[in-house]
């Protein structure tokens, strides 16, 4: 980038598309995400193996296809994806398209039986699985004038920000509906100067592509996550480099994140799958039975080590009379227990919400 082009205004949106996932981006850096921080994958095969779980009791929803799809969102280097693998019964394995998806090119090394795609494949028959992806997918940022009209923050390759014009359009619908930070037409009685919010409308549409993705089964995403009745007065825009919280600068030194409004999400998830039902219905029900059609799946919120501990992850500790009759087993399972904590854990990766988005079945087969 020139030193002219350091020197533009930009939205947040475009300046984070341009930070993460240019040419040279931060996503484009050979280290891949592990490099710099520490996902649910990362910490522990628990993980793929809670996810290798729920694909499993897809499949059973889906009364065993002869093909069942599992499609690891924003793979990184695949490694959720080879872990499912490795963690499903042989029979299912045999039975399962697994495929990767993300912007890098194939990483050296990984199971050959894991396709590796730029975008998810159409007609998805069973698990489409996003891990924190949704968190970089670049939206901008509004902010509170001092006459209480939420503008859009413009950036500076260096990080630095002005205020620019207001949100107008469908993002201030958006806001009004899902962040708001001030009275009708964008003016604010009681919003306070220099509150502000993340626009989350990319990442609805983000979704409901994805959840386009899926023709049968389960579209899950899981993210750092808030709701429209506890949104952060001041956002949660940040960075992350070599394992530490850093300011979010767009110079494609670091990532570049935002906490997830995982209930917009789930809102526009069932209108995607409500109107393709609609759609099926009045072409006939070509692909929907009638008595489906008139009945969308609703789509669920919930904590990760509520979802974790459904699936079997518990964390509890093995009985110390396996101490003494199989030492090793116990040193082995006392090593899961830890890492089945640390992924359920209050205030760290257990507080990571969970959006299940039912397609074509009746309810996400979790509990």
């Amino acid at each position: 980038m020139t030193e002219a082009a350091a020197g533009e205004w930009h939205g947040w949106r475009a300046a984070t598309e341009a930070a993460l996932y240019g040419p040279e981006g931060f996503y484009r850096r050979p280290e891949g995400p592990a490099g710099h921080f520490r996902t649910s994958v990362h910490a522990s095969p628990l993980f793929a193996e809670a996810v290798a779980r729920l694909l499993c009791r897809v499949d059973e929803s889906l009364a065993r296809p002869a093909r069942l799809d599992f499609v690891d969102m924003a793979a990184g280097r695949g490694e959720l994806a080879a872990g499912v693998l490795t963690a499903l019964p042989a029979d299912v394995a045999a039975r399962t398209r697994v495929c990767a998806v993300d912007i890098t090119g194939r990483p050296g090394g990984l199971d050959d039986r894991v396709q590796w795609l730029s975008e998810p494949p159409h007609g998805v028959t069973g698990l489409l699985f996003a891990n924190e992806w949704l968190d970089n997918v670049p939206l901008d940022i509004a902010q509170v004038d001092s006459e209480g009209v939420p503008r859009r923050v413009l950036v500076r390759r260096d990080g630095t920000e002005r205020l620019g014009a207001p949100v107008d359009g469908a993002e201030a619908e958006w806001l009004a509906r899902w962040w708001p930070l001030g009275g009708a037409g964008g003016v604010s009685e009681d919003g306070e100067e220099g509150l502000r919010a993340e626009i989350g409308l990319p990442r609805d549409e983000a979704w409901a592509g994805a959840v386009a993705a899926v023709d049968r089964g389960l579209a899950v995403a899981v993210d750092y996550a808030h709701t429209v009745a506890a949104r952060p007065l001041f956002g949660t825009l940040t960075g992350f480099r070599a394992g530490r919280e850093t300011a979010p600068v767009p110079d494609g030194s670091c990532d570049i994140t935002a906490h997830v409004a995982l209930d917009a999400c789930a809102a526009r998830g069932e209108a995607t799958v409500g109107a393709r039902t609609a759609r099926e219905e009045e072409e006939g029900g070509a692909r929907t039975s009638p008595s489906a059609a008139h009945s969308v799946p609703r789509a669920r919120l919930l904590r990760q080590r509520d979802a974790l501990r459904a699936l079997g992850i518990t964390g509890a500790r093995p009985p110390l009379t396996l101490a003494s009759t199989q030492p090793a087993a116990y040193v082995r399972a006392l090593a899961s227990a830890g890492e089945a904590a640390e992924l359920t854990a209050p205030g760290g990766l257990g507080d990571f919400g969970w959006l299940l988005q039912p397609v074509g079945i009746p309810a996400a087969p979790i509990d």
